[in-house]
């Protein structure tokens, strides 16, 4: 650790350098660049740089590599585990660098490494295309593509990862560098999953597919109709073609205007049909899921990126989650998620989805290190509340219903959708074999495991 001195005069010179703020403890504007959405984290860097463009980037990393401080890297800061923040370190925080530039004729979108998947979809949208995003609009690109990225048209177009068209990259030594399929290949390859764990992305440039209309059918049960509801949502999948998805979840009935007031704060399915084409086609698909007994529908064409905005999360929310991939979703296992509902915690934000894969997720590129790619379901117990005295119920729950779902999993895991787990968690979200070459190359770029602040893979 450099002394108080050296320390303050490179402070002094990141002030001076950076094209962006810097904030110290005690600076205004200091407690608000360190909230990120889970509130549960409560962290304090030295120092968060707040950087405008590239080389603000790579002066910052310098300035944390010369004083040896911890360093992290926030993009969207949609971490559950609060993986963008640390304690007495440096936070590199991107969310100025939101550029989003759209080149139609190419079908690509180059994607600044502060952006969220609101300045992507809203920025391709005139054009009729779009790519695989977070079903979260607030999430940022970045992690989310890195990752791994799944959401409602990976049945269509596939992961976001195997979207990804080149990355440009700040090393631990404050170099850059582009990956591609031609430029650093073995970069590029580790990119396809491994995260932030070689570089800081400022950049990522992805493929954009034709997508000039999109509908939904949105369909609320009460509980005592929502096994039937999930088994016919699960039918209409699994007979299905790649341009439908969506999920099925368990929540707390919210107080809005399509909820009937007799099921507000209380337990209720819903199950969201996606159809990546027109309002039309997508009907045949949701007849049967509309002829059960339910509450309320929302049913028709809608722009893609309203959708995309229709679960983000409230802010002020404490989080929890956890996920499991499934070699099915047999009758036996759709009998134990609805089960594991009785128990959830009611009323919070909680939500327990069952989510469902294939199309082009399975048929995608099996190079990668993403081998969750093959399970055909998902579950998705995500905690949610407001009330730090709801803690140990809201995590045991999530615990309970993930080591449910176990005889049915598959072992493989979607990183972005856990929190901290540990080494053995995160070797089941690439690969044991994968893994094995992603340590390789992490010692050929951080050796020093300067980027550890994710779901880290050691170069030791």
């Amino acid at each position: 650790m450099a002394s108080l001195s050296k320390a303050g005069a490179a402070l002094d010179a990141l002030r001076e350098d950076l094209a962006g703020d810097v904030y110290a403890p005690g600076d205004p504007g200091y407690e608000d660049a360190r909230v990120v959405f889970n509130t549960m984290i409560d962290r304090r860097p030295a120092v968060i740089a707040q950087c405008a463009n590239e080389d603000d980037v790579v002066r910052a990393v310098r300035f944390g590599r010369e004083l040896d401080l911890n360093i992290g890297v926030r993009g969207g800061g949609h971490s559950v585990a609060g993986m963008a923040l640390n304690d007495g370190g440096l936070v590199i925080d991107l969310r100025r660098m939101q550029q989003v530039t759209v080149h139609p004729a190419a079908q690509a979108v180059r994607v600044g490494g502060g952006a969220t998947w609101s300045h992507v979809d809203r920025a391709t949208q005139p054009y009729g295309l779009a790519t695989t995003g977070g079903r979260a609009s607030t999430t940022g690109v970045g992690g989310f593509v890195l990752g791994g990225g799944t959401g409602w048209l990976d049945r269509c177009f596939g992961l976001a990862v195997d979207n990804l068209l080149g990355v440009e990259l700040v090393t631990a030594e404050g170099t850059r560098i582009h990956a591609n399929a031609d430029d650093n290949p073995d970069l590029f390859w580790a990119l396809h999953g491994g995260g932030g764990n070689f570089g800081i992305a400022t950049a990522i440039t992805l493929k954009l597919h034709e997508l000039p209309e999109f509908a939904i059918a949105m369909v609320l049960y009460a509980p005592e109709f929502a096994p039937a509801a999930i088994r016919t949502f699960r039918d209409v999948i699994e007979s299905g073609p790649d341009e439908v998805g969506g999920g099925a979840l368990y929540f707390t009935a919210p107080p809005q205007e399509f909820v009937p007031p007799s099921l507000v704060g209380t337990l209720a399915c819903g199950v969201l049909l996606t159809y990546a084409g027109a309002e039309q086609d997508m009907l045949k698909y949701a007849e049967p899921l509309l002829a059960l007994s339910h509450e309320a529908e929302i049913v028709g064409a809608m722009p893609y990126a309203d959708v995309q905005c229709m679960i983000d999360d409230p802010p002020g929310m404490r989080h929890y989650w956890s996920a499991e991939y499934l070699t099915g979703a047999p009758d036996n296992y759709l009998a134990v998620f609805s089960a594991g509902a009785q128990g959830m915690p009611v009323p919070t934000g909680t939500q327990y989805a069952l989510l469902p894969q294939g199309g082009a997720i399975a048929a995608g590129p099996h190079e990668y290190p993403v081998p969750y790619r093959d399970a055909p379901w998902a579950v998705h117990p995500y905690g949610m509340w407001q009330d730090p005295a709801d803690d140990e119920r809201c995590v045991k729950w999530v615990r309970d219903v993930r080591a449910d779902a176990r005889p049915w999993s598959t072992g493989a895991v979607y990183l972005n959708f856990i929190g901290d787990e540990g080494r053995e968690r995160v070797i089941a979200g690439l690969g044991a074999d994968n893994y094995r070459l992603l340590e390789g190359l992490k010692r050929q770029y951080d050796p020093d495991n300067v980027f550890r602040f994710n779901h880290n893979i050691s170069p030791a």
